[in-house]
């Protein structure tokens, strides 16, 4: 397994437990918009540091305001952009491989 695969695979892992994280504000009621004050702006971050580019940034604005609105915390930003990233976009993931 090449390191750019293995990078690949860790971002799909995270991206997976990070959607996860974002789900517990259904969990627990009362308190999960509350943790959504918290957990918008970080996630936001986090999809910023995980794919860099305009491309990153976007979907940093998009999770921010998926996480920060009610009701639309079912949204799997980080495995969407995943798939976008590494299934939809291969193009542009192939120059950054070779990059």
């Amino acid at each position: 397994m090449t390191k750019n695969s293995t990078n690949k695979f860790t971002k799909l892992f995270l991206g997976l437990f990070f959607d996860v994280l974002g789900y517990v504000s259904f969990l627990i009621p009362g308190i999960g918009e509350f943790s959504d004050i918290i957990w918008a702006p970080l996630a936001g971050w986090l999809m910023t540091r995980m794919y860099k580019g305009k491309s990153g940034q976007v979907a940093g604005i998009i999770t921010f305001i998926e996480e920060a609105l009610p009701g639309l915390d079912i949204v799997p930003t980080f495995t969407l952009m995943w798939i976008y990233t590494y299934l939809l976009n291969r193009k542009e993931t192939n120059r950054i491989s070779e990059e």
